[in-house]
């Protein structure tokens, strides 16, 4: 009798595992996936970045053209997809440090209308290695219990290209960094996030973990509990995002003179963004001299 009821119990729960996971998946088709980004000087990548998520079965974009007032515009080089409708562009022209208000905004006004929103940049190019498309890799049954997945950056060096050339970035930077190499054998790595729509009362306090509120997953749908933002259960083989941070140094130099979203006209934010650059690259004095002279800061001690 003991030995029934057991059983019962087991077949119990798992029915209510099946019957759970039917109210939560969906054909893949169903599924219905957005990415809001933020851009500003970005018309050299904007045509390659499009493409790639549209391939990879994004269903829209939704895109904070953050310009200078008289600066450069998406419709020059996208035009045709704006007009399709599968770029939005929102006029967030000529304003600084909003980063995190465009993700907000973004999430309040469409997370009812998304299964999932994705907040990459420009830079960073989602590789799913067993999935042909996002909507099938997120619909699988490993996240129906996730709210948040987290991925890592596999960062890129600058393949010592001095100048910008029109080649795709995965051909141009196929080289990873010597420290992403010993984050390979178990050091930490910087992730990104990806988050379910239709969760209540979200608020997005940071660009990598989005909420600290919120328990996310790895990329193989195992819940992490992650302190701050990153971590040594590393992915670079199957689930990550290919992170081209700072191209040739020419490229470097426009993304630093431009200024981060959040720290725009930063001159403390600047050499601390060459010190990284450097702490990834390889140092000469062709770099060094290329940067201080188009940046006019002092890198005397780079030399």
């Amino acid at each position: 009798m003991k030995y029934n009821i057991k059983l019962f119990l087991i077949m119990m729960s798992f029915f209510s595992i099946i019957f759970k996971r039917k109210n939560i998946q969906k054909k893949n088709s169903d599924v219905k996936v957005c990415l809001c980004t933020l851009g500003k000087n970005e018309n050299r990548y904007a045509r390659e970045f499009v493409e790639y998520y549209k391939k990879l079965d994004v269903d829209k974009i939704y895109l904070y053209d953050n310009n200078d007032l008289l600066g450069e515009k998406f419709e020059d080089v996208i035009k045709d997809y704006i007009d399709s409708g599968y770029v939005e562009i929102l006029n967030w022209r000529g304003q600084t440090k909003q980063l995190l208000n465009i993700m907000n905004d973004c999430y309040l006004k469409n997370n009812k209308n998304y299964d999932w929103l994705i907040f990459f940049e420009f830079d960073e190019y989602v590789f799913l290695k067993d999935f042909y498309s996002i909507k099938a890799y997120l619909n699988d049954y490993r996240f129906y219990h996730c709210k948040k997945i987290y991925l890592n950056w596999l960062m890129h060096t600058d393949n010592n290209l001095l100048y910008y050339d029109n080649r795709p970035l995965s051909v141009r930077f196929p080289e990873i960094e010597n420290l992403t190499r010993r984050k390979i054998k178990g050091g930490l790595s910087t992730i990104k996030s990806i988050i379910r729509g239709r969760i209540r009362n979200m608020k997005i306090e940071c660009v990598h973990k989005l909420s600290n509120n919120i328990e996310g997953c790895n990329g193989f749908g195992k819940k992490i509990n992650l302190i701050g933002i990153q971590t040594n259960k590393t992915d670079y083989e199957y689930y990550f995002i290919d992170h081209y941070f700072c191209k040739s140094t020419e490229e470097f130099i426009n993304k630093i003179n431009k200024g981060c979203p959040l720290y725009a006209g930063d001159i403390n934010y600047k050499l601390e963004r060459i010190k990284t650059y450097f702490g990834y690259n390889i140092v000469t004095l062709e770099k060094i001299t290329m940067i201080e002279k188009l940046t006019g800061l002092n890198l005397s001690e780079y030399k």
